[in-house]
């Protein structure tokens, strides 16, 4: 405890550079979590968007994601109806939506495009939540009438066409037997999901609907929601020994996105927390240095008086430390006041690349990632105050004492 007031009272003796050099490090500690915070914001949102829209699990026929089909649903899933009984029997299993993937050409009876279509259940909407940003209508309904089936439209894709809520649409496709089936579709709504190339083209239809177009009974693929994320792994295993004839793909191995995302946001955190690094040992030998450098016949004082080199330099690691201390806890402070700011205040972002929404800034607050930054700051000042003190101890003491 003596040492440490000691250390404390040496720092006292000019208050300006401590200051400065608590600053610093202070600055660096906020700059390190609020990014990292945002990093955090960030992988969470990316990983829980990738499950809810692919589910924690896809079951699919072996070869599924890796082959081209000649026809619709060549690697489709027959019996769908039984197996996803089967696997709602499983206690941490949430749900099990099938799905199809069809495409082909739309009309508005004048005008014809392109179209990209899921046949789902209305149930999906429940399931995965509120995804779709909806514009104009409402989602599918459970009780929809076989004889007036409903569709949902991306809004340029409806913008496109000139038709809105209660209009009427053709959807011609290719069936499994290689001839042209049509179906006329009623406007039920229109959405948005910030992509344009997605708006342009994407279309929801009941999975019913989508098995009359292309006249099969099979569903492209399963995808399976558990109650806990962290599960997927022990979840997937167990169901294989279960379905050994499928295909089991858990959401992050079709999580391209996220994926690409965390590896470019690891690499930009890990070049700034170098370069903080390097800014913080700077800042701290140079300040240790003209520390050294001013009390240099102080040392070599009490080193004729007895005191031991390594007390010396533990006199000076201290002072780093605190130093270190108290800038790492002002930073945490700051940050902390940056993260509940941007909760209070509504601050949003720009669209990221390929999206027309802007989403609202989010900075977590790590407590695990506060300690991980602090021992980084405490290693990186001690190790600077050592380099710099063990030059300043090891002078000859007559050298030491009269240096001016």
């Amino acid at each position: 405890m003596r040492r440490l007031k000691l250390a404390v009272l040496n720092l006292l003796r000019n208050r300006r550079r401590s200051l400065l050099t608590v600053a610093i490090v202070s600055i660096v500690v906020m700059a390190l979590m609020t990014s990292g915070g945002f990093g955090l914001y960030t992988y969470k949102s990316l990983k829980e968007g990738a499950a809810r829209s692919e589910g924690h699990l896809v079951f699919t026929r072996p070869g599924y994601f890796s082959s081209d089909e000649e026809y619709p649903l060549q690697n489709g899933l027959e019996n769908s109806d039984e197996l996803r009984k089967h696997l709602m029997t499983d206690s941490q299993v949430k749900a099990v939506q099938p799905r199809i993937y069809l495409n082909g050409l739309i009309s508005n009876g004048e005008k014809s495009t392109i179209f990209l279509a899921q046949g789902i259940l209305p149930s999906e909407f429940r399931v995965k939540g509120p995804f779709l940003n909806m514009t104009e209508g409402g989602i599918l309904r459970e009780n929809e009438d076989p004889n007036d089936p409903k569709i949902l439209l991306g809004k340029d894709l409806a913008k496109n066409l000139n038709v809105k809520r209660g209009d009427y649409v053709t959807l011609m496709s290719t069936t499994v037997d290689g001839a042209l089936n049509a179906l006329d579709f009623k406007v039920q709504g229109v959405f948005a999901t910030g992509v344009p190339d997605l708006d342009k083209r994407q279309v929801y239809l009941s999975i019913n609907s989508a098995q009359f177009i292309l006249n099969s009974k099979k569903v492209s693929t399963l995808h399976l929601y558990g109650y806990d994320l962290e599960d997927t792994e022990a979840l997937k295993a167990r169901l294989a020994e279960q379905t050994p004839e499928l295909q089991i793909t858990t959401w992050e191995d079709r999580a391209f996105f996220y994926q690409g995302v965390k590896s470019l946001y690891d690499r930009i955190f890990g070049l700034m927390g170098v370069i903080m690094a390097v800014v913080i040992f700077v800042s701290l030998f140079n300040t240790l240095a003209m520390s050294v450098t001013e009390r240099t016949r102080e040392i070599g004082t009490l080193s004729a008086l007895g005191t031991s080199r390594t007390e010396l330099l533990l006199g000076f690691v201290l002072e780093a430390l605190v130093l270190s201390l108290v800038g790492a806890i002002v930073g945490i402070l700051l940050a902390g006041a940056v993260s509940v700011g941007l909760m209070v205040f509504d601050v949003t972002m720009p669209p990221p690349p390929g999206k027309t929404e802007s989403y609202p800034l989010v900075v977590y607050f790590s407590v695990i990632l506060a300690w991980i930054i602090s021992l980084a700051v405490a290693t990186i000042c001690v190790l600077s105050s050592f380099m710099v003190a063990r030059t300043g101890v090891n002078k000859p003491i007559t050298e030491s004492l009269v240096h001016v």
